[in-house]
C-alpha cells in the first residue's frame, strides 16, 4: 500500500506572501493536528493587528476551535507573549493559553476566546448602557494590577516614555504634517515632554497592559469574565496608564461624565485594594484624576505618532483616520493645565485649530 506524500490538506483560503513560510506552516499544522484534535482543512483568517502578527482560526474534532498566531520571528518576538500569558493565567485572568509553540518559525496554537470583542457589544449612543461592561473591564484591570511584582516585566522608565513621545514629532509632525519643529517651538515641546515624563514617573508602578481597551477585551464566552488579548507589550509602570487607555479609547470617544463615572468607580475599587496608597490619592480623587490625564496625554501623543507610522511606513491607512480623536484629546488635556499652555499653542498653529476659549476656568 503506497503512503501519500502529503498529510491532510491545509486550506488554501489563507494567502501567504512567502511560499516557503506557507510550506513551514502546513508542515507544522499537520504535525500537531493529531495530538491537538485539529482539522487543518478548516484554517481561515481570524484577525490581524497593527503589527506583523496575524491570527488564524482552525476547527477541532470536538466541535470547537483554536487560534493560531502567525508571527514571523524575524519581525516579531513572541517570547513576551508566552511569558505574559502565563502571568495572566496566574493572576486568574481569562487570557489565551499557549497550547503549542514552534518558536523557530513563529507559529503558536492558542485556545479560542471567541470572536466577539467588548467593542462589538458597546452601544456608542447610550453610554450608561455599557456601564456593566466597563465595570467588568475595571475588575479585570484591578485583578491584573494586584498580581504585580517588580523585576518581572520591563520597566516603563524614562527612556521608554521618551522613546514613545518622540513618535509624535518624528512621525505625526515630520512625516505626516511635514513640520520640523525648530527654535522656540522645539524648545516648548521638549520642555512639555520632560514635564509629562516627570509627572508620570512619579506614579506608583504596577503591571501595565499598555493597550487595555474594548478592542482587546473579549466578551464572556463559556465564562463569567471578559477575556484579555494583545498583552505582549506589557511593562511595569504607572498605575494610571491602563485606566487612561480604557476611558480615552483610540477608536471611541465618551463624554466627560461617563469617563469620570467609570474612573471614579475604578478609583474606589483600587483604593479598597490598596493600589492608591500614594501621596493624597487615597483621599483625593481629583489628585488621582489629574495624574490619569497626564498619563493619558503621553499615550495620546504616542498613539498619534504610531498611527502616522502605520499609515506611512506600513501601508495601513485606516489608523490615521482616527488621529483627529487624539489631537482632540491632546488639546483638551493641554488646555486644562497652565504648564501645557505653550504646547497647546504650538499644536494649534500646526493643526490650524482655534484655541479652546471658555475652558480657562477649568485650568489647574
Amino acid at each position: 500500500m503506497s503512503h501519500p506524500t502529503s498529510s491532510p490538506a491545509v486550506t488554501s483560503e489563507v494567502s501567504w506572501a512567502d511560499p516557503a513560510r506557507q510550506a513551514l506552516f502546513n508542515s507544522w499544522m499537520v504535525s500537531i493536528a493529531p495530538a491537538q484534535g485539529l482539522l487543518p482543512a478548516t484554517v481561515r483568517i481570524a484577525s490581524a493587528d497593527a503589527s506583523f502578527r496575524r491570527y488564524l482560526r482552525v476547527d477541532t474534532l470536538s466541535g470547537d476551535s483554536r487560534i493560531v498566531m502567525d508571527a514571523p520571528p524575524d519581525k516579531e518576538n513572541s517570547q513576551p507573549f508566552v511569558k505574559i500569558a502565563a502571568l495572566m493565567k496566574d493572576a486568574g485572568l481569562r487570557a489565551p493559553e499557549v497550547l503549542d509553540w514552534h518558536e523557530a518559525h513563529g507559529f503558536m496554537l492558542l485556545n479560542d476566546l471567541g470572536s466577539a470583542t467588548m467593542m462589538s457589544a458597546i452601544d456608542a449612543e447610550r453610554p450608561q448602557a455599557n456601564h456593566g461592561l466597563y465595570m467588568q473591564a475595571v475588575d479585570a484591570l484591578i485583578q491584573w494590577q494586584l498580581a504585580s511584582r517588580p523585576g518581572v516585566l520591563p520597566p516603563y522608565d524614562q527612556a521608554l516614555l521618551n522613546r514613545e513621545l518622540s513618535l509624535f514629532p518624528d512621525w505625526y509632525l515630520a512625516q505626516h504634517k511635514g513640520v520640523q519643529l525648530q527654535g522656540q517651538d522645539k524648545e516648548t515641546m521638549d520642555k512639555a515632554f520632560a514635564l509629562i515624563v516627570q509627572r508620570n514617573l512619579a506614579a506608583p508602578s504596577v503591571y501595565v497592559h499598555r493597550d487595555f481597551m474594548p478592542r482587546n477585551l473579549m466578551m464572556p464566552h463559556q465564562s463569567e469574565q471578559l477575556g484579555v488579548l494583545d498583552f505582549q507589550d506589557a511593562v511595569y509602570g504607572p498605575v494610571t496608564y491602563d485606566i487612561a487607555s480604557l476611558m480615552r479609547d483610540a477608536f471611541l470617544s465618551w463624554d466627560e461624565d461617563f469617563v469620570l463615572d467609570i474612573t471614579i468607580r475604578y478609583w474606589e475599587k483600587a483604593r479598597k485594594a490598596g493600589l492608591m496608597d500614594f501621596e493624597d490619592w487615597h483621599s483625593d480623587f481629583g489628585a488621582f484624576y489629574r495624574a490619569v490625564e497626564w498619563m493619558g496625554l503621553q499615550r495620546h501623543l504616542k498613539v498619534a505618532g504610531i498611527f502616522a507610522r502605520l499609515t506611512l511606513r506600513d501601508g495601513k491607512p485606516k489608523y490615521l483616520a482616527d488621529a483627529p480623536r487624539f489631537i482632540h484629546y491632546i488639546r483638551k488635556a493641554c488646555d486644562r493645565y497652565r504648564e501645557l499652555g505653550p504646547l497647546l499653542k504650538v499644536i494649534d498653529e500646526i493643526e490650524g485649530t482655534t484655541p479652546q476659549v471658555g475652558f480657562a476656568y477649568g485650568r489647574m
